[in-house]
């Protein structure tokens, strides 16, 4: 036993090297870049058949009737659904269907589907966004071990990714916004139904992204984010904060979180990994915030290849006004009536825990859209190999960054029957991406001076 587990220590590094090797890109492959390939990487062509239309753009004009400041006018409400796919039919659609999905429709055979709707390639980003793409695919490299990328900012590193990892660092640093500040609500139905409304107001600044930023001025921070919780009373007065690192070789994630009881900020070390995040009422890890967040130190991330596969895309009517909360959360699962289902082009990774690694998912498959770089669907295993929890990132065109986000993430625990919403706003203020923060507001001592008022 002790030689084997010297034996696996000695060959992981040499593992994580061979999934790194040649990574190097091509100046043939930067020139595909905008051609035959989309500004960030994906196949611009459309598929044979026709479902899956070419690239033209993105949606980068907001349709008639949306008023800035107000919910997202859904472009597609005309759409009519296409097909559902259900417990009954599900083996016609079976190629296209992630196992995560395939077990969510033969474990609730009676409640769940999923409406499949024309396919729209709305994913856009800013034209500074493209340029720096290409800029950084010609410099962007893995750390050694795969824990931090060097050479890159602003852009999205490997457009024409060789390996699981690129790909996953992609999705951690594509591109959402410079600024954000947001007010949503998480909830983690019981079997039953019953629920309590968590209140959360997010504060972002992604420092990779921001317009004229260099590796020497990102300091290796790509990203502050700070969240208070509103509600319930129990809960409220709480804050995090985190510095999310670059290379983190250099320097770990750092954190800190304010306890309103003890009136004190204090280092927390602990929001990484799979320890329970913040009120979920254990229904996901912190890394699952965002879908995937965080260090990939603990895995072997495997590139698996493309697929079409139906996926959470354009969801609009997820985070519209004229729904209540209590309209999307059923038990179970979601209204499955509100989610739109399209066919998309993804990026499928393998995700395996390394040998000696502590983690509550053993196994993790990650389909990534081809188009933005956002995880769209998860299909995570437990220590006996059995699928436990379903992941979905039910994206949408923000159309006024513009950019291809969640408007809702939902993590479905198979196994205890329930799941946690992440993210509703639709009885909230939309996203308000119009705000601008400084580093200084993200600091230990502006925690502190906030929780005592």
């Amino acid at each position: 036993m002790k030689t084997n587990k010297l034996l696996t220590f000695l060959l992981s590094p040499l593992i994580i090297l061979s999934l790194n090797a040649g990574a190097e890109i091509t100046a043939d492959q930067i020139a595909r870049l905008g051609t035959d390939l989309t500004p960030l990487g994906g196949e611009k062509a459309g598929n044979a058949d026709g479902t899956i239309p070419a690239w033209e753009g993105g949606l980068t004009q907001p349709p008639p009737g949306y008023q800035p400041g107000k919910h997202y006018v859904d472009p597609y409400a005309g759409d009519a659904i296409k097909f559902t796919i259900n417990a009954g039919n599900m083996d016609q659609y079976a190629g296209k269907l992630t196992e995560g999905h395939k077990a969510l429709l033969k474990t609730y055979s009676d409640s769940y589907k999923m409406n499949v709707y024309p396919t729209h390639r709305s994913a856009a980003a800013p034209q500074r966004i493209y340029d720096a793409t290409r800029n950084v695919a010609a410099t962007a490299r893995l750390t050694p071990d795969g824990n931090g990328v060097e050479g890159a900012v602003i852009g999205i590193p490997f457009p024409v990714p060789a390996n699981g990892l690129e790909v996953i660092w992609n999705h951690l640093l594509r591109w959402r916004c410079n600024y954000v500040e947001r007010r949503i609500v998480q909830a983690a139905p019981t079997r039953g139904g019953d629920y309590t409304l968590v209140q959360f107001s997010d504060q972002v600044s992604i420092a990779y992204s921001h317009e004229g930023m260099t590796t020497d001025k990102l300091n290796n921070i790509i990203l502050y984010f700070k969240q208070d919780v509103l509600a319930p009373a129990r809960l409220a007065g709480g804050s995090l904060l985190v510095h999310e690192t670059l290379n983190q070789n250099i320097e770990n994630r750092n954190a800190w979180i304010y306890n309103p009881g003890q009136r004190r900020v204090r280092r927390a070390p602990n929001v990484a990994f799979d320890n329970p995040g913040t009120a979920s009422d254990g229904m996901r890890t912190n890394d699952q915030l965002d879908i995937f967040n965080g260090s990939p130190e603990r895995y072997v991330w495997k590139l698996a290849g493309k697929k079409e596969i139906y996926v959470p895309y354009n969801n609009y009517k997820l985070q519209d006004p004229a729904f209540k909360y209590s309209d999307i959360l059923k038990p179970l699962h979601i209204n499955q009536d509100y989610p739109r289902y399209e066919l998309h082009r993804v990026w499928i990774v393998d995700a395996t825990l390394k040998p000696d690694a502590r983690h509550l998912y053993k196994r993790r498959t990650f389909y990534i859209d081809e188009d933005s770089w956002q995880i769209l669907a998860v299909d995570q295993y437990d220590n006996r190999d059995q699928l436990w929890r379903v992941s979905e990132g039910f994206a949408m065109n923000y159309y006024d960054v513009p950019n291809n986000w969640t408007s809702l993430e939902v993590h479905i625990d198979l196994q205890a029957g329930r799941y946690l919403a992440v993210g509703l706003f639709n009885e909230s203020e939309p996203y308000n991406f119009n705000v601008k923060f400084s580093d200084s507001d993200f600091t230990p001592a502006a925690l502190r001076r906030e929780g005592v008022r």
